[in-house]
């Protein structure tokens, strides 16, 4: 049989074989039947040396189509064997988007977290900016700055956690806002939200961490009345349109005058409770005019600008909201109880 009969043959061959392998194995086997070391036309271009040198070329010629027929084929099927293993892998794992699952639990934002983006809304419909600042200060801001100088005896009533002699653990925000008047020019209009830290003993209603918000307001003829008319507007936005403030005299060392500030029970509606001892108010926070001392040592000429400041715990706000009785149900993480809370 000439080499051309051979050629021809194992083309045949080779084509009704493709024709019947449906799996990469049995191709596979047929390519290394055909052009292995001892496959079919390995050996027949090995016996080239038998043919006449004349003849070479054109047998050559003969072989390499004969092969690269092959080749095609072979590696068309063989996309065809991938695309279809492929296919029954994905059939074999797909999901059935119709099966019941087991009810994935979602997370809920943290009580004091919702109490928060509630306040921030409602201040910052009205104007105010948002400032952060350092948790780890210096005694100058937090205190000094503040008009607690050294040896001051309202030092004693804050129980500061003191990194270094002149370093501390922020007893309130109040620090955000001496920076912020040193820094800026009136007028200005913040509120500092942040996590506070004082030597208190864990109880109902102390934590030796908690959250405040501090809000300032410095500009020209800022008076009383403009701070009780926005505590008046933050009180009805977060509690109800029935809602009021009053306030009382009091002493802070940065304001003066200073007051403690009292809020319609929200639980009566000031018609008297337990829970405001059947006088209709609640205290939630303190407040008053920034002290002309403060200002001055910030930079800002008293003679011409005044403003306000106030303090509230968000802890006292989220207790007041939602009904909680104990401060520390809010830091002990049971899901089942944190799980109540939604931002309506």
């Amino acid at each position: 049989m000439d080499m051309q009969e051979q050629l021809r043959k194992i083309q045949e061959e080779a084509a009704a074989q493709l024709a019947t392998i449906t799996d990469k194995a049995e191709l596979d086997a047929l390519k290394v039947k055909l052009m292995g070391k001892k496959g079919e036309l390995t050996l027949i271009r090995r016996s080239m040396g038998q043919i006449p040198a004349e003849d070479r070329p054109k047998a050559g010629q003969m072989i390499n189509e004969v092969v690269a027929i092959l080749t095609e084929k072979m590696d068309t099927l063989a996309a065809k064997i991938n695309m279809l293993e492929q296919e029954k892998k994905l059939a074999s794992e797909a999901i059935d988007v119709t099966e019941p699952r087991k009810h994935t639990m979602i997370g809920m934002q943290h009580p004091i977290s919702l109490v928060q983006d509630q306040m921030l809304s409602v201040f910052t419909s009205m104007g105010f900016d948002v400032v952060e600042g350092p948790e780890v200060e210096y005694d100058l801001y937090n205190f000094e700055m503040m008009n607690i100088p050294k040896n001051h005896p309202a030092r004693d009533a804050q129980d500061t956690f003191y990194i270094e002699d002149n370093v501390v653990l922020r007893t309130h925000t109040s620090p955000v806002q001496a920076r912020t008047m040193l820094n800026r020019k009136p007028p200005i209009r913040i509120v500092c939200p942040g996590r506070v830290y004082r030597a208190d003993e864990v109880d109902a209603t102390h934590s030796p961490v908690f959250h405040q918000m501090e809000g300032l307001v410095v500009g020209e003829d800022v008076t009383m009345a403009d701070l009780k008319g926005t505590l008046d507007a933050f009180a009805q936005k977060l509690f109800g349109d029935d809602m009021t403030t009053r306030f009382r005299p009091s002493f802070f060392p940065f304001t003066e005058p200073s007051a403690e500030v009292d809020l319609t029970c929200v639980n009566c509606h000031g018609k008297g409770c337990r829970i405001c001892k059947g006088t209709g108010w609640i205290e939630v926070l303190g407040a008053g005019m920034v002290n002309p001392k403060v200002l001055e040592m910030c930079g800002i000429d008293s003679k011409k600008y005044s403003g306000f400041a106030f303090g509230v715990g968000l802890e006292r706000i989220a207790m007041l909201r939602y009904g909680i009785t104990d401060m520390r149900a809010l830091f002990e993480g049971d899901v089942r109880f944190l799980s109540q809370f939604r931002d309506d």
